[in-house]
């Protein structure tokens, strides 16, 4: 898939009301219904994507009525649909709500639409009215702010998001460990995306340097034999070595989401390196030696095993991939790999 991204299979996994999470192979499991993460996930890729067909515009009114729908009257958000269309959860804090920030940002911020941008720049500021102390929610909603911030220079809520980042991560790195949490886990990457994008907009040079300093320590952990080797879901400590299993396509399309503005803020070719490496392992280049991503439908596969993959092809992982692919394809890299 070395030309535009193929949407074939997220559309497949689209419907009138949102973008269902799991899949059965090929065939969404509409009884699992949907979820804010993975149409906030679904939102961004369409937001960035230069030349949106007819029928993805569609698709990004769709995922726009669903987060807008999430959104309560005091910022908190629902999570998940059943298949019905029926709220299944309250409105609380959690990831999603960082994730529907980061949507809300990018779409207010990149989407072709004018009418689009308002109404996500809109809502933005009804879920803003929250605040959260969990650093991934906070990165996530950094993401989204800082797209804001750009956009809209002298943004208030979007100002407070990105210093509420930057003081949520520790200036002073311990030497042995300086990842700001005991254990890497999850989406890694964007925290250390998120810092560098709120000292940017910021002007904070300690924030963005700091940022630059976390990414070059993830990169060479996860980095082995000249290929991305990530974190598996049962996370990595100090000390702990060797290839781990499941490695999940979110971990790695936030190391490409990463390398590019760490590519577009210092011009220093490592960084684009790292958004290859991203795109090699979707392309076969990882610890088990498979594909994780299908070039005729653009669908990812779940998870990295040690003797191939989970060949169920959910949400999550198809956005990782084609996330993935829109910077590999905006840095000139697909036919490198």
């Amino acid at each position: 898939m070395d030309g535009p991204a193929r949407y074939t299979h997220l559309l497949a996994l689209t419907d009138h009301h949102g973008v269902f999470e799991h899949a059965l192979l090929d065939a969404p499991r509409r009884e699992h219904g949907y979820c804010v993460d993975d149409v906030a996930r679904a939102l961004i890729v369409v937001a960035r994507d230069p030349e949106p067909s007819a029928e993805l515009s569609r698709s990004a009114e769709t995922y726009l009525d669903f987060l807008d729908a999430a959104i309560g009257s005091d910022g908190l958000v629902h999570n998940r649909m059943d298949a019905s269309g029926e709220w299944s959860d309250e409105h609380a804090m959690g990831d999603w709500w960082g994730r529907l920030l980061w949507a809300a940002g990018t779409a207010a911020a990149r989407a072709s639409d004018p009418a689009v941008r308002t109404r996500a720049l809109q809502m933005f500021r009804r879920a803003a009215r929250q605040r959260s102390s969990e650093l991934h929610t906070i990165a996530f909603a950094a993401l989204g702010a800082a797209e804001v911030a750009s956009a809209y220079p002298g943004d208030t809520d979007a100002a407070r998001i990105l210093r509420d980042l930057i003081d949520a991560i520790p200036a002073a790195p311990r030497e042995s460990w300086p990842w700001p949490e005991p254990r890497l886990s999850y989406g890694n990457a964007s925290i250390a995306e998120a810092l560098i994008a709120a000292g940017t907009e910021l002007g904070d040079v300690v924030a963005t340097d700091r940022g630059l300093l976390l990414l070059t320590f993830l990169l060479t952990l996860e980095t082995a034999d000249g290929r991305l080797s990530v974190t598996g879901t049962g996370g990595r400590g100090p000390g702990e070595v060797g290839p781990q299993f499941d490695q999940q396509p979110i971990e790695v399309a936030a190391i490409a989401d990463a390398c590019a503005r760490a590519y577009a803020q210092t011009g220093d070719t490592a960084w684009r390196a790292g958004v290859d490496l991203a795109w090699q392992w979707f392309s076969g280049r990882n610890d088990s030696g498979t594909p994780m991503i299908d070039h005729d439908t653009g669908a990812g596969f779940d998870g990295l095993e040690r003797d191939g993959r989970n060949e169920n092809r959910g949400a999550e992982s198809t956005l990782a991939a084609l996330s993935t692919h829109q910077q590999a394809r905006r840095l000139g890299l697909l036919r490198a790999a």
